[in-house]
């Protein structure tokens, strides 16, 4: 059917909010009310009886709305209240005046009014029929000085409407009438739009509904003029008084079905706009019936930073427009008494929680929960392809930055950390990370995820108990003997082969493989594959048969300083005590007549300076953080967590290897320097590489852990900048990193350190922490340097960071 209004429909609903006072019954002034739970006649009501104005208790704690409601209806709808910073508490009142109106406090202070603009003295209010609470200044020409339909909250009525810069706002939650999480607004170019709100702050996110009736040519009375709600139809006029219906559907079309229903249209706390009917007889079901909403999926429409129909960790389906939302397996509502609120892990997750610094394998911590078609599709950290599913599990496995991958066509794998977003039903497969043991409860097991040890000797016990007291003891006893004899004889023979082969001198107190020259010959093909080579020797790839990590890195010693057999016995020994997620883990070594070789993990991925330098575009701002935090814990343990303090002496992009998560891993011990318990320094000769050589190195001074830290500011700055420290290509300031940062962070130049990179400069804040850091660590004295504990604080803004006042002897002049 078509749809038309009369040339000067403008004029007609232009009068709409000012309908004689016929038949409305007159409050004089001087009137109040009072919040009471005891007097439920603390109202004003309108001459049909069809609404109220006064407080309406809200909860069983006393707690009131200064309201307007639906008093006719069983259900008693509130379509309006005032809106107020503070809660309205038994015994306030509100007053009318000649002034308007003024809401106090029990204790008389106000809280909230409603007064002329002009300054007009009131003579009376009323409470009318449509719904809408006026305040008159008892002129012929009865405008109103004041009236509730120009203040919406999150309804409008039959009757009402919504001029260009109007709004209606969501309540939070289905009983909190605070400002929620959307709004809908006609804007200053005419269109009618809803939007996502950053809640608690007023931020406003990107529309996720607009009428599209803004003019495309600049001409206003095309645009979108005022949004009616007329009888039974809602609908935008534009500047010319041409009608935009807002549903493409029959319903209403002239208000058949008005005199026999009441109707009202809410903005819903979950961000839908709805068009109810409640019938006025009392037949049939008495309820609010949805007659149409827009949109028909918000579930898929919100596609901007936020935490998305549901909040954050939750996933969205729609059922007639109404979201549903759930939680994952393993987590459960951060509200119970809020289905829209989130969700939350009942579970310890992320990079903090692995007892020893991550000595845990991820499989004895987490198991994976898979959900088809389910999808958070934004703020993913990584993204891996071509990945298979397995692949794209292990990843998140591994990874303990990840909490959720989605693996989707095109095999890709898309891994993120909590929180997750606007999360929605989709084509793919969400893989969830799960902390064991924690199923859907939220009580969580100790964050450690230590267990308790079996008592070996017990269980011995038991064992040779069992064996005994079977059916046939005589033959078990003899089966046990024999069995007992040969591990006798296999711990003799391998203490013997070390004696004979590898030399008496070596402590055997670590769990270090010993390999002889011949097995890891074998294993490299003939040292064929070679990976690299560093000051001290050459890397190759190898391939251990029978072995749980058969990929191997066989490290050859071509150089050894001094007395070098009692330091590479000593170092050796050291390293191979240590144990962390952020160092390549020793797994053997060959100490065979002059052959000298380590047997590390091999790393996949290279090195970082492969990761830094030899990409194009630069790579993610998010990953490069990560992998300096990484490589900062690992420095950590090994200054002040090992059973036996360890200098690096070598932190350079290149000794920092990569493995298959993309985890940064430290390397090459063989330049490292052991410290007694008792010890804070170290003499020895100058180690290190051009360009991150501390220098008190120069000095021939003795060192200390601060050399680490001033070779990680010169890296940190690497990381974050994507170029070498010394660039001689550069024929201007920029050839030494650290002097020309300096100059950058000085003279507010930091846009140019990281060459203008998008989400760096989103990341301001840290980006600036961070160069600042940087250049704490590369100050000329030791006894200025922060420890790498400290650096840690600083990078993650848990401890201000001091700009040094210069950082080098040329700075300090």
């Amino acid at each position: 059917m078509a749809f038309s209004l009369m040339p000067n429909l403008l004029i007609f609903l232009s009068l709409l909010p000012f309908v004689p006072l016929s038949g409305a019954s007159t409050i004089a002034l001087n009137s109040s009310l009072s919040a009471s739970t005891t007097d439920n006649s603390s109202s004003w009501k309108s001459p049909s009886g069809d609404f109220a104005f006064g407080f309406r208790q809200v909860d069983d704690a006393g707690i009131f709305l200064l309201a307007i409601w639906f008093d006719i209806l069983p259900i008693k709808t509130i379509v309006w209240h005032a809106n107020t910073s503070t809660p309205v508490l038994t015994g306030s009142k509100v007053d009318l005046s000649a002034d308007g109106l003024t809401l106090t406090s029990p204790q008389g202070e106000t809280i909230w009014n409603a007064q002329p603009t002009n300054a007009t003295a009131i003579s009376y209010a009323s409470m009318l029929d449509t719904g809408n609470f006026v305040l008159s200044t008892g002129t012929s020409n009865d405008f109103y000085a004041w009236q509730s339909f120009d203040y919406p909250t999150d309804t409008i009525l039959p009757n009402q409407t919504l001029p260009r810069g109007g709004m209606l706002y969501s309540r939070l939650t289905e009983t909190n009438y605070s400002r929620g999480r959307f709004e809908l607004r006609l804007t200053a170019e005419g269109n009618l739009e809803l939007n996502p709100i950053a809640w608690p702050s007023e931020y406003r996110y990107a529309s996720y509904y607009t009428s599209g009736t803004a003019s495309t040519t600049g001409n206003s009375s095309e645009s979108g003029f005022e949004l009616v709600f007329n009888q039974a139809d809602i609908y935008i006029v534009r500047g010319n008084g041409d009608p935009v219906k807002l549903w493409n559907d029959p319903a209403f079309p002239n208000g058949p079905n008005y005199p026999a229903s009441y109707h009202r249209a809410t903005l819903g706390y979950d961000g839908v706009f709805r068009q109810y009917t409640f019938p006025r007889s009392s037949d049939g079901d008495r309820i609010w019936s949805i007659v149409r909403h827009i949109p028909d999926n918000i579930c898929t429409l919100l596609n901007e930073v936020g935490s998305g129909a549901c909040g954050f960790n939750s996933y969205c389906m729609t059922t007639d427009g109404t979201p549903n939302c759930q939680c994952p397996e393993g987590y459960s509502l951060m509200d119970p008494d809020n289905k829209l609120g989130g969700c939350e892990p009942n579970f310890p997750l992320g990079c903090e929680v692995d007892d020893g610094g991550g000595s845990r394998n991820q499989e004895d911590l987490y198991e994976l929960k898979r959900m088809e078609d389910v999808d958070w599709p934004l703020g993913e950290y990584e993204t891996l392809r071509p990945y298979n599913q397995t692949q794209c599990e292990q990843s998140c496995l591994h990874d303990c930055s990840c909490a959720v991958a989605i693996f989707s066509e095109g095999n890709t794998c898309r891994k993120k950390r909590l929180p997750v977003t606007n999360g929605r039903l989709n084509y793919g497969v969400a893989i969830i990370k799960v902390r064991k043991g924690t199923g859907g409860n939220r009580s969580a097991p100790d964050p450690t995820g230590t267990a308790p040890k079996p008592d070996s000797k017990k269980e011995n016990q038991i064992l040779m108990w069992t064996l005994i007291s079977g059916s046939s003891g005589l033959f078990n006893i003899v089966l046990l003997a024999a069995i007992i004899s040969l591990v006798v004889i296999l711990k003799d023979r391998k203490k013997l082969e070390k004696l004979v082969v590898h030399g008496s001198d070596f402590p055997d107190t670590t769990n270090l493989r010993i390999f002889t020259f011949k097995q890891l010959k074998e294993a490299t093909d003939g040292f064929k594959e070679d990976l690299g080579s560093g000051s001290f020797g050459t890397v190759y790839k190898g391939v251990l048969p029978n072995s749980s990590k058969n990929q191997v890195a066989v490290k050859v010693l071509e150089k050894l300083v001094k007395d070098g057999e009692r330091e590479f016995n000593a170092e050796v020994s050291a390293i191979g005590k240590t144990h962390h997620r952020n160092l390549v883990q020793l797994l053997g070594y060959c100490n065979e007549g002059p052959n000298r070789m380590l047997v590390y993990e091999f790393m996949s991925n290279g090195s970082l300076a492969d990761f830094l330098f030899g990409q194009t575009p630069r790579p993610d701002w998010y990953q490069r953080t990560q992998l300096a935090l990484g490589i900062a814990r690992g420095l950590v343990y090994l200054h002040e967590e090992c059973s036996t303090p360890i200098i690096h002496c070598d932190i350079k992009p290149e000794n920092i290897l990569l493995d298959e998560y993309f985890t940064a891993r430290i390397s090459d011990f063989g330049l490292a320097k052991s410290l007694a318990l008792n010890q804070t320094r170290t003499q020895t000769g100058i180690r290190g590489t051009r360009g991150y050589v501390a220098p008190e190195w120069f000095r021939r001074a003795p060192v200390t852990v601060k050399v680490d830290v001033y070779s990680f500011g010169v890296m940190l700055l690497e990381v974050i900048c994507c170029r070498r420290s010394v660039e001689i290509d550069f024929e201007d300031e920029r050839v030494v990193l650290t002097d020309w940062a300096y100059d950058c962070y000085k003279e507010r130049r930091l846009d140019e350190l990281v060459d203008n990179e998008e989400a760096a400069m989103r990341d301001i804040a840290t980006l600036r922490r961070w160069v600042k850091t940087a250049l704490c660590c590369v100050q000329e004295s030791p006894t200025n340097r922060p420890t790498m504990n400290m650096v840690i604080q600083m990078l993650e803004g848990y401890v201000e960071v001091r700009l040094p006042t210069c950082i080098t002897s040329s700075f300090c002049l």
